[in-house]
């Protein structure tokens, strides 16, 4: 039966349809909104950077003097404006506050915290991070995303060709910007270990949208010579046959991500792991919505501007509207559903005639519609004497 399995089997054969590619304009509205308020944050708000980006001191508390806040608290009324906090397994909590170059200074704040604990000031640890440290990062991280890029584009290329190039290569852009928006807005510190996640998204977002590139391009293999179905509708099954994968691909990869961020960072207070985990999970959940949404429909867009695939969809429509208007042109049914007029109808007409009764009148045997003749010698209606 074709209603037998799941939604995946259903989608795979075509009998469900998600019409991804044919709304590809509300796609595409959708994400221009977003990169809009991502681009618009990070202008006029900006980044929350840290100590390794700005500069900056960080200090090294024992966990035994009581909590985190204490300690935040104890950093603020010594004066020093305290960036974050964090809890580096069960042994020290690190305090980063802002660049501190006077040695003189750096020992009165360790003094009046340690006296707020009652510890000795050698028990508090500092070192200071200088801005140059954080760009050469960047720098380098810049270096190895534009290195990624090329090589990615050159695979693409060589493998399928240069419009699914353009298509990928524009969705990954767009991860990296709507990861990087969030960061924004919601104040998210961004440390190396960001940058790190940032360039690891990136693998994840590409696999994923090979995997469905590769469906489009076995949907689409000579399509010109079909005049059943368009460009767009074969690379939308593409979507919808590859739709449970990408999403149960991307539950897979977000469940242990998901895990080292709120059990790993937020449970066991493994505070190195947080800025890598939540970097993660935020960009391949995004990945997942550009890989099923938006590359799809930009490769679709890209390649229907060709023109004999313009001339094939003229073809397909031009096809359909025939059978429409033939559809509508049907010939008249009798009340059994048997066209009028056809060699059925005409069959069962003489089927009736043959069984028809015969008139009053008729000898038996007779033909519907034979008189019965006078006897020879006689008058009609006279009778013998």
């Amino acid at each position: 039966m074709s209603g037998k399995g799941g939604i995946a089997a259903r989608l795979y054969r075509g009998e469900a349809n998600v019409n991804v590619v044919g709304r590809r304009r509300l796609w595409f509205t959708v994400a221009g909104i977003a990169l809009l308020i991502a681009i618009g944050s990070m202008i006029f708000r900006g980044f929350t950077l840290g100590i390794e980006f700005e500069g900056g001191n960080q200090y090294s508390v024992p966990v035994s003097v009581g909590s985190l806040d204490d300690v935040e608290q104890a950093f603020g009324d010594a004066g020093v404006e305290v960036k974050t906090g964090q809890t580096i397994g069960d042994t020290q909590y690190v305090i980063k506050t802002e660049l501190i170059t006077d040695s003189a200074r750096q020992t009165e704040i360790k003094e009046k915290v340690a006296d707020t604990f009652n510890i000795d000031p050698t028990q508090i640890s500092d070192s200071a991070v200088s801005t140059s440290w954080g760009g050469q990062v960047t720098d380098k991280a810049l270096l190895s995303l534009v290195i990624f890029l090329a090589l990615v584009t050159a695979y693409l290329v060589f493998r399928f060709e240069w419009r699914m190039a353009a298509a990928a290569i524009s969705s990954l852009l767009l991860d990296l910007v709507l990861t990087a928006g969030v960061y924004s807005l919601v104040g998210f510190e961004v440390t190396p270990s960001t940058v790190i996640g940032f360039l690891t998204i990136l693998g994840f977002a590409l696999y994923d949208v090979v995997v469905v590139f590769d469906k489009v391009q076995e949907n689409t293999r000579g399509i010109t010579g079909n005049n059943n179905s368009t460009y767009s509708e074969a690379a939308n099954l593409a979507v919808n046959q590859t739709l449970m994968r990408s999403i149960n691909t991307g539950l897979v990869a977000l469940l242990p991500v998901g895990g080292l961020l709120f059990i790993g960072a937020g449970l066991l207070g493994a505070g190195t792991l947080k800025d890598l985990g939540l970097v993660l999970f935020i960009g391949m959940g995004v990945a997942v919505y550009s890989s099923i949404f938006f590359a799809t429909p930009v490769l679709a867009e890209l390649k229907v501007r060709e023109p004999r695939l313009q001339a094939h969809e003229a073809r397909v429509a031009n096809r359909r509207a025939n059978l429409a208007k033939q559809a509508t042109q049907a010939p008249p049914v009798d009340s059994d559903g048997v066209p009028i007029g056809s060699a059925a109808g005409k069959s069962a007409e003489r089927s009736e005639l043959a069984g028809a009764a015969p008139r009053p009148g008729a000898r038996p045997g007779s033909r519907p519609g034979q008189a019965k003749r006078p006897r020879a010698g006689g008058r009609p209606g006279s009778g013998r004497r």
